[in-house]
């Protein structure tokens, strides 16, 4: 099975061109920015594009003109001079691809409504798809190649990309041969990449009716979190709608793409309908079904207990499903300036470690992030890698509230995760999504203890300490949630088309599972499933959340126990990008996600947390 050529990895990412004209400053938050992408190209029309858009197709070309059906030759030659040329110029066509895709992807997610922009990504898609099925064949020869040959050589003329070699080896019993494998290659893009499209530009043009406005999803998602009950209960039913209006769609959408990965797993012999994301996130079943049996087994004494807690605080034997995130009664609502922000992350990462909170710097000062609510623009943030002769960008819907405070951390940790692995060069920077999320859990984690040593009002602490259980129960727990909802639909599938009432059937009894007896769930709720994007671009990736937020919590504990060396200790496991197995990057913490115990560490410090709030009841 091929690798993930790094502009088909990078193609699901969006982002936003850089505005013609400088931020303007928001009355509540201050000037946002908003990035330059000119790092990557000048503009869309630019020679520079156009040049290397050119450049890829022609080199793409060349390559498989120099090197198909030669490369068990040139590995033979002592001492594999040839093959290691051969590596490192498909390295940097990976790097120019990727170059390419990301700008458009960034492009593209400034505004998906965009008639333009729709445009410029689907033509750039189609030409990167084109250029890049010429390389196909590089990795699936790599892999014909004798097993004692390739070790040999990995020990010796191709050492530096031993991990990469060994990496996609690992995929060689699901590879299939060159014309099944480039067919399914220019499939793609009328294949589910067509599909992803459908769905980021139904979502992005939606419009959800609260109180006589038409409010596209981030806005009508912000309302969710609001103080007053009414708000949140208009804006939760709005989207339950809006949702069921397109439900018809999105079922399709749902129904297609499952089958679509059917398909695939079953050519490529995939048992499980999972296996294929283990692979790539280089996780052995076991230790993910380890994972999501702990996290199942410890519903009852998180979110079920958190829940109910919750619903004491409101004054209410269970809560409706809109009152979930909703913030504490009593404690007025805190708005976080851009300004305050920024400041609260940085001093956070500059008390762990200078270096980290250098590299975080660098995102506001040379404008890497866009941070506006705008109408059209994608929904949610994210840090994109790119390429690592550039630097990565992260994309925010800033609204000022303490979660957004927590995402800003969040991304700013992919983000400084990426920068550091990126001198592993294209083939190697990138990570496993299941120690992407580390560092971005971790971020999280050191900006949250920062706030709450800053914190002596006993309503703020419990406000603060809730706001954190929360979000790790939306990590942990909801995520856990997500896979086996994920998981059932997709088993359901391979016996033929779910209706949109059976997929919310699905959803609704995951959800009530997690969530537990405290958190009422009416009928328009049984929709939300159709949002969720990660379904749609990355099957079975929301596991990775759980396990970076079990993990993180693991290495905190390590952390306060012995903060010595640390955070050397810590920017190594980063630096080493994906060169590196789990079980490698954790040995020096004494930790290894292959016990079975190690997940209780992660959920018991949720528990923990739970038990400090219970703690405060009745204190002022």
């Amino acid at each position: 099975m091929p690798r993930k050529t790094t502009a088909k990895a990078l193609s699901m990412f969006r982002a936003k061109p850089k505005s013609s004209t400088e931020p303007k400053p928001s009355p509540k938050f201050g000037t946002l920015p908003e990035w330059n992408l000119e790092d990557l190209y000048p503009s869309v029309e630019s020679a520079a594009f156009s040049r290397d858009l050119a450049k890829a197709g022609s080199e793409c070309k060349s390559f498989k003109a120099a090197y198909k059906g030669k490369l068990e030759t040139l590995a033979k030659k002592a001492p594999g001079a040839g093959l290691l040329e051969a590596i490192q110029r498909y390295e940097a066509l990976e790097e120019l691809l990727g170059r390419i895709m990301s700008y458009a992807g960034l492009v593209y997610s400034g505004d998906t409504t965009d008639p333009a922009r729709m445009k410029f990504y689907g033509d750039t898609q189609e030409k990167i798809t084109s250029a890049s099925s010429d390389l196909l064949f590089f990795e699936l020869e790599l892999n014909r190649l004798d097993d004692d040959l390739v070790a040999k050589l990995a020990a010796g003329a191709l050492k530096h990309y031993r991990p990469w070699l060994e990496d996609i080896r690992k995929g060689k019993p699901y590879q299939l041969d060159d014309k099944l494998e480039q067919l399914f290659h220019e499939k793609s893009i009328t294949g589910y990449g067509a599909w992803n499209r459908l769905f980021d530009e139904t979502i992005a043009s939606m419009r959800f009716s609260v109180d006589g406005e038409e409010l596209a999803i981030e806005p009508v998602l912000n309302l969710m979190q609001d103080p007053h009950e009414k708000t949140r209960e208009k804006a939760a039913i709005a989207f339950g709608a809006g949702l069921k209006e397109n439900l018809r769609t999105f079922a399709l959408v749902t129904n297609t793409l499952a089958k679509d990965k059917e398909i695939s797993d079953r050519w490529r012999g995939f048992r499980d309908v999972a296996d294929a994301r283990h692979l790539a996130n280089r996780v052995e079943r076991e230790v993910v079904d380890a994972l999501v049996a702990a996290v199942r087994a410890a519903y009852p004494r998180l979110s079920h207990r958190y829940y109910k807690l919750k619903a004491k605080w409101f004054g209410k034997p269970s809560l409706k499903h809109w009152d979930r995130n909703a913030p504490l009664p009593h404690i007025a609502a805190k708005v976080y300036p851009w300004g305050d922000a920024r400041d609260i992350v940085l001093d956070a990462y500059d008390a762990f470690s200078p270096k980290m909170a250098g590299i975080a710097k660098r995102f506001f000062d040379e404008r890497w992030i866009d941070a506006p609510v705008r109408p059209g623009k994608q929904p949610g943030a994210f840090a994109h890698p790119t390429v690592p002769s550039v630097h990565p960008y992260v994309l925010l819907n800033y609204q000022g509230k303490p979660r957004d405070v927590m995402t800003l951390a969040h991304e700013l940790g992919h983000g400084v995760h990426q920068v550091l692995a990126g001198p592993n060069g294209a083939l190697m920077a990138p990570t496993p999504l299941t120690l992407a999320e580390t560092a971005s859990v971790f971020g999280e984690m050191l900006t949250f203890r920062a706030l709450l040593l800053r914190t002596a009002n006993t309503a703020e602490r419990r406000a603060m300490l809730a706001a954190k259980v929360e979000d790790m129960l939306n990590t942990v727990v909801r995520q856990i949630a997500f896979y086996s909802f994920e998981h059932k639909l997709h088993l359901e599938r391979r016996n033929g088309e779910l209706t949109a009432d059976h997929i919310c059937e699905l959803w609704m009894r995951e959800q009530a599972d997690s969530l537990g007896p405290a958190i009422e769930l009416s009928t328009d709720y049984e929709t939300y499933w159709a949002y969720i994007p990660h379904f749609v671009h990355s099957p079975f990736y929301v596991y990775a959340y759980a396990f970076g937020d079990c993990l993180v919590n693991s290495l905190y504990g390590v952390y306060q126990g012995a903060r010595e060396g640390f955070a050397e200790r810590y920017l190594a496991m980063l630096s080493a990008g994906g060169t590196k197995h789990h079980s490698e990057l954790l040995a020096p913490f004494g930790l290894d996600a292959r016990d079975p115990p190690f997940w209780q560490i992660g959920l018991k410090m949720i528990e923990s947390m739970i038990a400090d709030l219970e703690g405060l009841e009745g204190k002022a």
